[in-house]
């Protein structure tokens, strides 16, 4: 089962870069920690061998998510965005009804989320109760400590 994720071209380039990180320099760098253990000797007593390739099976099992990642991402063509509705890339202005505190926020992929510059996942509850909708909207949001109702004051695209 594959899931399709949407990024930005500044997100499938940092995703790339670390999958390039991992291959040409993580990849050899484990392949040289083994070498150096077997050569150590006794490999059925040897810890350090064990922790080698304990270590470079860790390594493997990330790229191959990075890869299947990667397979499935897809680049968002920003100037296509529709802003009568929050979508995937939308900066959206939010309202809390509670407090009356304004928020702003991105909607990214979850990789991309990054809440001290304003980036919070789709796949988040506040990200998925604003999916969909659009400007004058109140989106109820269910946390664990209750239900946030934020209205929805403006959509852009940044």
């Amino acid at each position: 089962m594959s899931n399709v994720s949407y990024y930005t071209a500044e997100g499938l380039k940092k995703l790339r870069d670390e999958l390039n990180q991992l291959k040409d320099i993580e990849r050899p760098k484990a392949s040289q920690a083994i070498a150096e253990a077997r050569d150590k000797g006794d490999l059925s007593e040897n810890a350090e061998y064990d922790a080698a390739k304990e270590a470079q099976g860790l390594l493997e099992m990330k790229i191959s998510k990075l890869e299947e990642t990667l397979a499935n991402a897809r680049l968002i063509d920003e100037s296509q965005l529709d802003t009568s509705k929050v979508l995937v890339l939308s900066t959206v202005k939010i309202k809390n009804q509670t407090n009356g505190m304004e928020m702003k926020y991105t909607l990214v992929a979850e990789s991309e989320a990054d809440l001290k510059t304003g980036k919070i996942s789709v796949s988040s509850p506040i990200g998925k109760g604003l999916l969909g909708k659009s400007v004058g909207d109140i989106a109820e949001i269910s946390v664990p400590n209750g239900t946030l109702k934020f209205e929805i004051m403006d959509i852009t695209r940044e």
